[in-house]
């Protein structure tokens, strides 16, 4: 672990008796495998392509209706420690005497080595924020609607990321 780095900081905003259950994991070693066991394979989408027809599959299914998406890519450039999963852009330029609009979602590179439950709830994320840009209840509402285990997939990411600080890589 760095120094003065704090790996539990993914963990903020939950209950300290939920951070002190996710301590006790680490210590006991036995985080690794509770994480195994629910999402023992990772996923195969590698490239900004098969993310681009992942994450326009899924907006057809739930989102028909919002903007269109001008670019998905993975970004090395996202910095997890700055609590960025992925990021979504609206983005307005001047093109001749017009405004274009473009709405980008980007998803942190990490994300290409993880289980498909992982990515799906970072895209359902960033997907939400076509329509609710802030998070309040109707943003929430509309992630569990798009991924009804949205909370538990949030948390479980939120221990991959600890438990990649903590004792290295899962996959």
């Amino acid at each position: 672990m760095k120094p003065n780095s704090n790996p539990y900081k993914y963990l903020n905003g939950y209950s300290e008796q939920l951070q002190q259950q996710a301590r006790g994991l680490v210590a006991d070693g036995r985080l690794s495998d509770i994480l195994k066991q629910r999402y023992p394979v990772r996923h195969d989408i590698r490239s900004d392509a098969a993310l681009y027809e992942y994450t326009q599959r899924m907006k057809s299914q739930y989102l028909k209706k919002s903007d269109p998406i001008s670019k998905i890519c993975f970004d090395n450039k996202l910095k997890v420690m700055q609590h960025a999963l992925g990021q979504h852009a609206y983005i307005n330029r001047v093109q001749g005497g017009k405004l274009k609009s473009k709405n980008e979602i980007r998803v942190a590179s990490l994300f290409k080595q993880t289980p498909e439950a992982f990515l799906r709830m970072i895209v359902v994320h960033e997907l939400a924020h076509l329509r609710e840009k802030e998070h309040n209840k109707a943003f929430y509402k509309l992630c569990q609607h798009m991924e009804p285990d949205y909370h538990q997939l949030e948390l479980d990411t939120r221990l991959y990321l600890l438990h990649l600080d903590t004792l290295g890589s899962l996959y």
